[in-house]
């Protein structure tokens, strides 16, 4: 687990690093801003038509195989891309077409790269591996958007890339000396299978088991509006810290610093929890909701400061708590489509959540915005929560098969 949390570190700041320059480099070639929105999209879109897929196969791959053979893939369009900025020869079709395929890529490779981390150690301690895994993040986050300003300085725009593309052969290279922790759950997909199975029972057997779920479907509509209409911090403190606060593009980086900061306090806070639930994640969703209703009411700077190292220590502990019960709910042999069937929701929230926003803070400026939005979240949040009281708990039968895991102790108290 020590090694693949370092892997994980220099993979994410190397991807930070090629996502911090791949904007600029947009704007370079093109000179336009709806061009960089557009190659973002692109590289989102796969996530939207192809995750359920992606997750289907990692389900019936063996699992290192699968991670060891999409970070090669990821680290030839890395290395493919640096050497085409090097010669000069990127053009705004040969980006979008090499974002395109990172991201089919990475509709295999994220739900494998999750659940093989998972398998490292015993399934009571899977909660705390998440949130060291959202720790590795923060903390690569924060290297690598620091390391492509001193890289594109002294070794040129090219340089980001071909780090990105070193970063993803060292997680291959670690990942053949990876060893499950005894007690961990048996892949599904490294058992030997007489024949493949039925494309029906890949993906339409994931999105049934989703549906099943009163708890997975609860997850979905929390983090759903959390992401929508709370967490879109780029945009509506951006606004906030340079309209009505009257700052400027300083004192809106001292916040982002501050977020950054509350995400790795609450990385390492979330990596203490042992029973997450769902109730826990939308206590959690609705206490930052409420903090972020006070933050649009700020009557200045010093006190929105004050105010946003909570609201991301909050919304760190809340995402790990939801993750923990996403990967863990699920028995072993569909954990890959169930995460593919959340990638395919959450790149909805994505690309449809900026613009909802947008009109809401044109109708309401900032401030009503953050309010609005964190009314509406704990709002919806209490009434969930309310309902589900009075209604009590409805049982659902689960399909299982041999190996699975979902009768122990430490899977039920997840969900």
């Amino acid at each position: 687990m020590r090694w693949w949390s370092a892997a994980n570190f220099v993979s994410n700041a190397g991807t930070w690093m090629q996502l911090t320059v791949q904007n600029l480099l947009v704007l370079h070639i093109t000179g336009s801003a709806a061009a960089t929105g557009l190659s973002m999209s692109v590289q989102a879109a796969p996530a939207l038509l192809v995750s359920l897929l992606g997750g289907a196969a990692v389900d019936r791959w063996p699992r290192k195989l699968t991670v060891a053979v999409s970070q090669t893939l990821l680290g030839a369009v890395a290395f493919t891309t640096a050497l085409l900025v090097a010669l000069d020869r990127i053009d705004m079709t040969a980006l979008l077409v090499l974002a395109a395929v990172t991201g089919v890529i990475a509709t295999v490779d994220g739900p494998a790269c999750a659940l093989l981390g998972n398998d490292l150690v015993p399934v009571a301690d899977v909660p705390s591996a998440i949130g060291v895994g959202a720790l590795v993040h923060s903390a690569g986050r924060l290297a690598g958007t620091a390391l492509a300003g001193i890289a594109v300085g002294f070794l040129g725009t090219a340089s980001a890339y071909a780090a990105n593309g070193l970063s993803f052969l060292f997680v291959a290279s670690v990942v053949p000396f990876l060893r499950p922790a005894a007690g961990a759950a048996e892949e599904a997909a490294a058992v030997p299978r007489k024949a493949p199975a039925p494309a029906r029972t890949g993906v339409r057997e994931g999105l049934a088991y989703f549906a099943r779920r009163p708890r997975l479907v609860a997850l979905a509509g929390i983090t759903g509006l959390s992401s929508v209409f709370g967490r879109n911090y780029g945009l509506t403190l951006a606004v906030l810290v340079t309209g009505p606060l009257a700052g400027g593009a300083g004192a809106f980086g001292t916040v982002s610093t501050v977020l950054a900061v509350g995400g790795i306090i609450g990385a390492v806070l979330g990596a203490r929890l042992h029973r997450p639930s769902v109730q826990t994640v939308g206590l959690l969703a609705a206490a930052g909701a409420l903090l972020q209703v006070v933050a649009g009411l700020s009557p200045s700077l010093a006190v929105l400061l004050v105010l946003v190292l909570p609201m991301a220590v909050v919304e760190s502990v809340s995402d790990t708590a939801g993750t923990a019960v996403l990967q863990t709910d699920p028995p072993p042999h569909l954990r890959g489509r169930v995460l593919g069937v959340w990638s395919s929701i959450g790149t909805v929230w994505s690309l449809g959540g900026p613009p909802l926003l947008g009109l809401l803070m044109e109708w309401a400026g900032a401030r009503g915005a953050l309010v609005a939005g964190g009314l509406l979240i704990a709002g919806s949040i209490g009434t969930g929560l309310l309902v589900r009281r009075r209604g009590g708990p409805v049982p659902v039968p689960l399909p299982a098969k041999d190996g699975d895991v979902t009768g122990r102790a430490a899977l039920g108290t997840a969900a």
